[in-house]
C-alpha cells in the first residue's frame, strides 16, 4: 500500500479511515488482477467496464454513490468516501476508476434535483449496480462553454421533444440513461437550460458513433432526433439546468483530482522501485542526485495536491457550503502536477517506460484526459481567478 499518512489528517474521520484500508484489500484481490487487461475492441471494453460496475456493485463500494434513503451507504454524497474511493481505485485502474465515478457523476443530478418518483426509479439499481449512468452535457461546438450549448428540447403537451448531439459522452452506448441538458430558452444563455433523464432504450436516441481514446474508456457522441420525453423526467424546474449542472460538478471536480493522485501515487511507487533495481555506471541509479532531486519534487506534488483535495471535500462535507474555488483548486493543481509526477516516472524507466503495457506507460495515458474533462486546466484558471477578483 503506498503512503497513508495522510489518513491520520484532521479532515477525515474514523469511518474514511476504515473504509480506505477495506476498499485497499478489495481492490488487490477484485480490481488488481483485471488492471492491465488492454481491451482491443469496443465489445470488450464494454465488456470490462459492465464487469467492473458489476464487481463494485456486488461489494458495496457503489452505494458511496448514492443517498442511504436510495440504498446508499451513507445519508447524503459525501466527497471525502468519494475522493478516498477514485484515488484507491486509479491507483489500481484507471477504467475501475471510470466506472466508479461514472455511477456518481451520471447519478449524483437526480440526487440533487430529481423527484422522489424519479430518485426511487434510477438511485437503488446505480448504487447496486444494476444500472449504469451517463452525464450528458458536452457538444460538438463546445464542452466548457455550457452557456453555448445548442441542443433544445421544445414543449409539447406533457412532454418535450429533444434534438441535437452531445459528445464526448461517458457511458454512451453503455449505459441505460442519461442526465440530459438541453436549451428550453426560458432566459438566453446559462438561464435557459433544462435537464432531463432520458432512458437509453427511448426512440430518437441514437448513439451516433463510439470515440477512441489513447486510454480505452466507453466514450461516444449521442444524437436527439426528435426524441420525445415526459416532463415528469426534467430534474428541478425549467431553466435549471445550468445550475444542476454546476452543483454536479461543484462534487466531483475534487474528485478527478483524487483519482490523479492515486494515478501520482502508483507512479511514485513504481518509479522507487524501478530506481532502485535498476543499474547505470555501476550504481543504482536510486543514488544519483538527479534521481533524487526527481522523487523529492514527486512527493511534494503528491501530498500538495493530497492536500488541496481532502481541504475541498471537508469543506463541502462539513460546511454544505459551494467549493467552486475550492475544487477547482484541487482539480487544477492535482492534475497538472500527476501529469508532472508520471512524467518524470516515465524518465527514470528510461526506454521501459514507453513500452506499451508497462505501468507508467499506462499511467501516461490516463492521466492526460483529467486535464480536459470536467473543465480544461485553462477554465480552472478563469474559474478561480473569478472567485479571487470576487471576494477581494
Amino acid at each position: 500500500m503506498p503512503d497513508t499518512t495522510f489518513l491520520d489528517w484532521p479532515f477525515l474521520e474514523d469511518s474514511h479511515r476504515s473504509m480506505a484500508r477495506e476498499l485497499w484489500d478489495w481492490s488487490i484481490a477484485e480490481i488488481a488482477p483485471l488492471a492491465h487487461e488492454e481491451p482491443e475492441d469496443d465489445e470488450t471494453l464494454d465488456t470490462l467496464a459492465r464487469q467492473f460496475v458489476s464487481k463494485l456493485g456486488d461489494a458495496g463500494w457503489l452505494q458511496y454513490c448514492v443517498p442511504a434513503a436510495y440504498g446508499g451507504k451513507l445519508e447524503k454524497l459525501d466527497v471525502r468516501s468519494l475522493a478516498i474511493a477514485r484515488s484507491t481505485l486509479s491507483y489500481h485502474s484507471g477504467l475501475a476508476d471510470f466506472c466508479f465515478a461514472m455511477q456518481g457523476l451520471g447519478s449524483a443530478s437526480i440526487t440533487i434535483a430529481g423527484s422522489e418518483k424519479l430518485k426511487q426509479k434510477y438511485l437503488p439499481d446505480v448504487g447496486a449496480g444494476k444500472r449504469v449512468a451517463a452525464f450528458a452535457l458536452s457538444e460538438p461546438s463546445g464542452g466548457s462553454d455550457v452557456a453555448a450549448m445548442k441542443t433544445e428540447a421544445t414543449k409539447d403537451g406533457n412532454d418535450y421533444i429533444l434534438n441535437g448531439e452531445k459528445t464526448w459522452i461517458s457511458n454512451a452506448g453503455l449505459a441505460h440513461q442519461y442526465v440530459v441538458f438541453a436549451r428550453t430558452g426560458e432566459e438566453p444563455g446559462a438561464r435557459g437550460l433544462s435537464a432531463f433523464v432520458v432512458d437509453a432504450e427511448t426512440p430518437g436516441l441514437t448513439v451516433s458513433e463510439r470515440i477512441p481514446v489513447i486510454a480505452p474508456h466507453p466514450l461516444g457522441s449521442l444524437t436527439f432526433e426528435d426524441c420525445r420525453v415526459p416532463a415528469s423526467q426534467m430534474l428541478g424546474d425549467p431553466g435549471d439546468g445550468f445550475k444542476v449542472a454546476m452543483a454536479t460538478l461543484d462534487i466531483f471536480r475534487t474528485t478527478v483530482g483524487s483519482a490523479a493522485l492515486g494515478f501520482a501515487r502508483r507512479a511514485l511507487d513504481e518509479a522507487v522501485a524501478r530506481s532502485k533495481e535498476r543499474q547505470a555506471f555501476g550504481q543504482y541509479i536510486s543514488e544519483f542526485q538527479l534521481i533524487q532531486q526527481k522523487i523529492a519534487n514527486m512527493a511534494v506534488r503528491i501530498d500538495n495536491s493530497a492536500l488541496l483535495i481532502f481541504r475541498s471535500a471537508w469543506v463541502k462535507d462539513t460546511q454544505d457550503a459551494r467549493v467552486t474555488r475550492e475544487s477547482s483548486m484541487a482539480k487544477l493543481y492535482a492534475t497538472d502536477a500527476a501529469q508532472e509526477v508520471i512524467d518524470d516516472a516515465v524518465q527514470i524507466f528510461g526506454g521501459r517506460g514507453v513500452v506499451r503495457g508497462v505501468p507508467v506507460e499506462e499511467l501516461y495515458r490516463e492521466i492526460r484526459a483529467l486535464r480536459i474533462y470536467e473543465g480544461t486546466s485553462e477554465v480552472q484558471k478563469l474559474v478561480i481567478a473569478g472567485q479571487v477578483l470576487r471576494e477581494n
